[in-house]
């Protein structure tokens, strides 16, 4: 049973309500009069106290930032600068700030500053799931069934009929997961765990690809910037959703994915206390960048953004916009709250980007998740997000010493769905080689099954249909 340690969907708005000790003096930062794009402010978006991100324009000296910094007290914590961002022609790349100042009461002196193209808050993003208890065979894998399939279920992805007419994936596709990390030991992911070409099997200690990470050879850690993407049982989430989009079928165990044969790469950002849009940058651009490099160039199709909280970032937006360029599906979690997106703007899903893909949650009946959010303009399709079996990693104590064995265990969100979709995404690449995102997305979009409980819900009014292509 997975302790909750994050959200559930009932408690969602509260968790991210809390925390944020400068609630109560948010404000509208949007300033249409400006260049600064900093987006209206909501006083249920938690972020890192006295940090801000600070875009200069390019014709900005180092000297005049300096002297721009010091007008709100600020010290320059990080740059971010990464190849994806270079490869576009950014010269400068965004600084991560700290000061003494609320962070709110900077941003708002620092959107008055000439030499400021936008400065936002340092939000910080969670991942929505929650815990139920007890794969195909026993009618657990629901969200893989459809009308053809054996248990059945019409409300499934179909999954399993595309499996019947051998669609079963591609080890050529690889997919990054933006999340916490995952178990890429699991009795259920080994097979379908990614390497980096650039640093596998190379000298260990030596960053041999030149990407700035250091034998990233399963994906990166941003949240404890290192190499080690699985740490441990609380690495749950990410594991959970590897195992719907990957999970290795046909071998007799535990559950299967929507695509059987699949390459997984990790991005981690998410940590004990989540993550932030500082890391997050540095976790989409990271995908991007292995995938436009000249030498050694990994087929990354889409991610899987299983995580939400934060509020509008125009440097988050930028790298999504790179990875649509780089032809990389974001495909995003709608969010936990139950409300309308059209009304309130929820992130990352609802980036107004080519590549994003917004996904909502349905139950085994067909009904919209009542935790789900929804959006007639900004919310895709649905997919099974309510009672999801999956992987996960698992402790076992044995004389006083623990160890960490493959697990599986049934979680409900929107974080859920996502990765069904992805997976959809994956299994496409893999009989259409060579599709670009635009045709990808549109396949599985055009193919959704229409359905009542979405209708007005969501833009195709239906839920995934992985047999429809």
């Amino acid at each position: 049973m997975k302790k909750l340690h994050l959200l559930t969907a009932v408690c969602l708005a509260s968790l991210l309500i809390a925390g944020c000790s400068q609630k109560d003096d948010l404000q509208d930062l949007q300033d249409d009069s400006s260049n600064l794009k900093s987006a209206s402010v909501k006083t249920n978006y938690e972020v890192v106290p006295n940090e801000l991100i600070v875009k200069f324009k390019d014709d900005v000296s180092a000297e005049a930032q300096t002297t721009a910094l010091l007008k709100i007290n600020g010290k320059v914590k990080e740059k971010i600068h990464t190849n994806a961002m270079k490869d576009k022609g950014d010269k400068l790349g965004v600084l991560l700030v700290s000061t003494p100042l609320q962070a709110f009461d900077a941003i708002s002196k620092a959107k008055g500053l000439a030499e400021v193209l936008y400065a936002e808050p340092n939000y910080i993003y969670q991942h929505t799931a929650t815990s139920n208890d007890t794969y195909y065979t026993n009618g657990s894998l629901w969200g893989m069934y459809g009308n053809a399939t054996s248990p059945a279920n019409q409300y499934g992805c179909q999954a399993g009929e595309a499996w019947a007419a051998e669609k079963t994936g591609s080890s050529s596709v690889y997919i990054g997961i933006i999340d916490e990390g995952y178990m890429y030991t699991h009795e259920d992911l080994a097979a379908n765990a990614g390497v980096n070409p650039g640093e596998f099997g190379k000298t260990a200690g030596v960053d041999d690809d030149g990407n700035g990470y250091v034998d990233d050879v399963y994906g990166w850690d941003f949240d404890g910037n290192n190499n080690t993407v699985f740490d441990g049982v609380d690495d749950d989430h990410g594991t959970h959703v590897a195992g719907t989009i990957g999970g290795v079928g046909g071998n007799g165990k535990g559950v299967a994915g929507v695509c059987w044969n699949v390459k997984l790469l990790s991005a981690k950002f998410l940590g004990s206390r989540g993550g932030t849009t500082a890391n997050a940058i540095k976790a989409v651009d990271y995908f991007t960048g292995l995938k436009t490099r000249v030498s050694n160039p990994v087929n990354i199709i889409a991610t899987n953004n299983s995580w939400g909280g934060g509020g509008f970032s125009q440097a988050l937006m930028d790298a999504i916009t790179r990875a649509n360029t780089a032809g990389i599906l974001f495909i995003a979690a709608a969010g936990n709250s139950g409300t309308n997106n059209d009304a309130t703007p929820s992130y990352p899903s609802g980036y107004d980007v080519a590549n994003v893909i917004a996904v909502a949650s349905i139950t085994n009946t067909g009904a919209l998740s009542s935790f789900s959010q929804y959006g007639a303009t900004t919310v895709d399709l649905g997919a099974p997000g309510s009672g999801i079996y999956s992987t996960v990693p698992a402790s076992t104590r044995v004389k006083n010493k623990t160890t960490i064995t493959s697990g599986y265990a049934n979680y409900s969100g929107t974080s859920m769905a996502t990765p069904h979709v992805t997976g959809a995404a994956a299994l496409y690449a893999s009989t259409h080689p060579g599709a670009s995102a635009a045709t990808i997305k549109n396949a599985i979009l055009s193919s959704a099954v229409q359905t009542a409980s979405l209708s007005g819900k969501c833009v195709t009014g239906g839920r995934l249909n992985v047999s429809g292509f």
